[in-house]
């Protein structure tokens, strides 16, 4: 391993990574930066595993960082999706409702929206969802113009190659793994790489990083992963974009959707069950460490024991493909088994605190001479331009660079 001293290190090869990587670089573009991945590949892992929806930042509490930086973020993402021509389409959304009490939780989503800064939330009748999305029953929606779809791996891709085209001193290392790290030097499966500062993005391994530098966590990460169904050639016309279900304010999760993706295909899903694998993305996928270790944590005690119905049902429904059509019926009823086929699985990172409760706002926080981010929930994909300004003045203070990389 070449042994000069790079003056930043960004552990993890995702889209928070690399987006802070490239707005780091952009604000100082003679700063020597590693991008360290461990995967063959950029994206491998949440980024690449995702919906691939741009999100408008409809559901977050209004004033948290989670809603300043979807909404900042998705006008960012979306300009630099402009300039590069990268795949994607701001198509707007529905969220339906197929009863009247969802109804009425539809009028506090789009005052949540508002709130937000979003524009021109509109709720439709019967008549109006017909409109946008003909094969679709309920009996009200919410509709979203801002939200849409990106190709998430390319952007990406797209922020590694502005990063060596700033700065050619400046390397994108990947099937290279952090073993362990001092103030001085990464430890790796490829040697010792030098560097005065780190930025930890690393997802699914963000909790365990970080306790390598001592730091004394009252969460840990939990991984709960998400399968895909996707429909057939002849049934994907039944759908025109994005169709949400009105969520449960109770639970964690957004529910089974359906999202056109940007090369014209149409994904239902995800659910969500508890792994038992960090990086578990088939159904019987295992780990004992992983296992072990988040079993006997308070945290996932207390929320198995809170949600144990909820859990119940996700895991009946990830073995059942007639079950996991019955919930997509429910929006979309002329849907037959035939129509979906089974597609590719994800593994979100969940936060969880020792009460058993989501952490569902970003964490981010500074020791020594590094930043770990703790926990970066949906929407980070879509916020990653605004995530990563956050990190950016993170880093200008307490690694207190100045304009000598300018």
């Amino acid at each position: 391993m070449d042994r000069n001293r790079y003056d930043v290190a960004i552990i993890g090869g995702g889209i928070v990574g690399l987006a802070t990587a490239y707005k780091l670089q952009l604000k100082f573009p003679s700063l020597k930066i590693i991008v360290i991945e461990k995967e063959a590949a950029l994206a491998f892992h949440q980024t690449g595993r995702n919906s691939g929806v741009i999100h408008s930042g409809l559901y977050y509490k209004p004033g948290s960082f989670r809603a300043k930086n979807c909404v900042n973020g998705r006008k960012q993402l979306v300009d630099f999706a402009k300039e590069n021509l990268i795949d994607y389409d701001v198509c707007g959304k529905i969220v339906l409702a197929v009863n009247l009490s969802e109804a009425e939780y539809l009028l506090e989503l789009k005052d949540n929206g508002e709130k937000n800064g979003l524009k021109d939330l509109k709720i439709l009748n019967p008549r109006e969802i017909q409109r946008i999305e003909p094969n679709a029953v309920g009996v009200s929606a919410l509709w979203v113009p801002e939200s849409g779809i990106i190709d998430y791996k390319q952007t990406t891709q797209k922020f590694a190659e502005k990063i060596i085209t700033i700065n050619p001193n400046s390397k994108i290392l990947c099937s290279c793994k952090v073993l362990d790290y001092t103030n001085e030097y990464i430890i790796t499966n490829q040697g010792k790489i030098y560097v005065n500062h780190n930025i930890f993005c690393a997802g699914l391994f963000s909790d365990r990083l970080a306790k390598k530098d001592n730091l004394k966590l009252d969460m840990k990460i939990v991984g709960f992963r998400g399968d895909y169904f996707k429909l057939t050639e002849k049934a994907k016309n039944k759908i025109n974009n994005l169709i949400y279900p009105v969520p449960n304010p109770e639970f964690p999760f957004l529910g089974v959707h359906f999202t056109r993706m940007t090369d014209g295909s149409i994904e239902c899903g995800p659910n969500a069950v508890y792994t038992f694998k960090r990086e578990g993305y088939k159904r019987f996928s295992f780990s004992l460490k992983d296992t072990l270790e988040s079993l006997f944590f308070l945290g996932t005690i207390r929320l198995f024991i809170n949600h144990w119905k909820f859990g119940l049902n996700e895991y009946k429904r990830s073995f059942s493909k007639r079950l996991f059509l019955r919930d997509l019926q429910r929006m979309v009823p002329s849907l037959r088994i035939n129509d979906i086929i089974r597609a590719k699985s994800g593994v979100r990172a969940m936060a969880l605190g020792i009460d058993g409760e989501v952490i569902d706002d970003f964490k981010i926080i500074k020791k020594n001479n590094n930043i770990h981010v703790l926990n970066a929930p949906s929407p980070a994909a879509t916020a990653c331009l605004a995530i990563a300004d956050n990190i950016v003045r993170t880093a200008v203070d307490e690694f207190r660079l100045n304009k000598n990389y300018d």
